[in-house]
């Protein structure tokens, strides 16, 4: 269970003050000897704090060895809409999910359990970013381009991604928990991944939600089409898989409303999030088939035209 971590954090994070500094606290107290990093990052609209947390794994590339790398990425465009709205708006969920997930992991380290692989966890802490208009309710903005945020959360030491954001503000999804999406790679929409699957059905005892992507959501934003949200921006950064865990409602609800956020919701998310990471860094969970991923390569050739703004590869 990580209700304690989510409503520990949530009293952080649900504040006109809140920061990077004030979360790497919270994270050192939980172990005192977590890899946290918080440093400023600023752009057009204004500034936020990146924290980065690294939880290393028995046989981890940090320790030397090849398990492979878990990323857990806490997207969003902020905590807080201030002045605008007070309060946490529901933008802020994919942010608290994520950092539920490290203050657990750290949490387990501290009574000593060890996952097999490194789990880096990354987002940002905003609690006053600004709104923008879309249909069919308001998205919340972002003090910085996320081409910003890619290259900072973004690496090539991540093997698979998990990417966390509220995804509420549409049509596409009409189920009140969280979802999945398909695997992304390198401009490949591929097929869901069964492991995931299974893991969704053991931690919520429910049939697994998958939600619908289309060409125009595994884009980089700036290019003047429709994007469902950004969850999916990661996979226009790196080559390695990535898949979207949204958080989901009904009913269609702004970025940008507080009192929107549900914690049974958050904590399935989280806890499903904690088991793929573990079973990640067993080799006991493939986001993809590399054998069919190379079938397709050598069919169809490469789709990375579809990573970048203008559709031309880096040569």
């Amino acid at each position: 269970m990580l209700l304690k971590q989510l409503i520990e954090l949530y009293d952080i994070l649900d504040s006109s003050t809140a920061s990077g500094a004030a979360v790497k606290d919270y994270l050192c107290g939980v172990n005192e000897n977590a890899d946290v990093t918080v440093y400023e990052l600023k752009g057009a609209r204004g500034k936020t704090d990146m924290i980065r947390i690294r939880v290393s794994g028995t046989n981890g590339k940090s320790a030397g060895k090849d398990a492979p790398t878990m990323g857990i990425l806490g997207r969003l465009g902020g905590l807080g809409a201030r002045p605008e709205r007070l309060g946490f708006v529901s933008d802020g969920d994919g942010a608290l999910v994520a950092l539920a997930v490290a203050a657990k992991l750290l949490d387990m380290q501290k009574k000593g359990d060890y996952l097999d692989g490194d789990v880096v966890i990354s987002t940002h802490i905003c609690p006053n970013a600004p709104t923008q208009p879309h249909k069919p309710v308001a998205f919340m903005g972002s003090p910085v381009d996320m081409a910003q945020v890619n290259k900072e959360e973004v690496n090539g030491e991540l093997d698979a991604i998990l990417s966390v954001d509220t995804t509420k503000g549409n049509r596409i999804i009409n189920h009140r928990g969280f979802a999945v999406s398909p695997t992304v790679k390198e401009g490949y929409i591929l097929k869901v991944s069964d492991d995931l699957l299974d893991l969704m059905q053991i931690t919520t005892g429910k049939h697994p939600q998958v939600f619908a992507l289309s060409l125009q959501d595994i884009t980089p934003y700036g290019n003047d089409v429709y994007h469902l949200n950004s969850i999916l921006q990661p996979s226009t950064a790196t080559d390695a898989p990535v898949v979207g865990v949204a958080i989901t409602t009904e009913t269609a609800v702004p970025g940008c409303a507080t009192g929107a956020s549900h914690i049974t919701d958050l904590e399935e998310a989280a806890r499903f999030m904690l088991e793929a990471a573990k079973a990640f860094g067993r080799g006991e969970c493939r986001l993809y088939d590399e054998e069919e991923y190379g079938r397709l390569r050598k069919l169809y050739g490469s789709m990375k035209r579809f990573q970048t703004l203008d559709g031309k590869e880096a040569q």
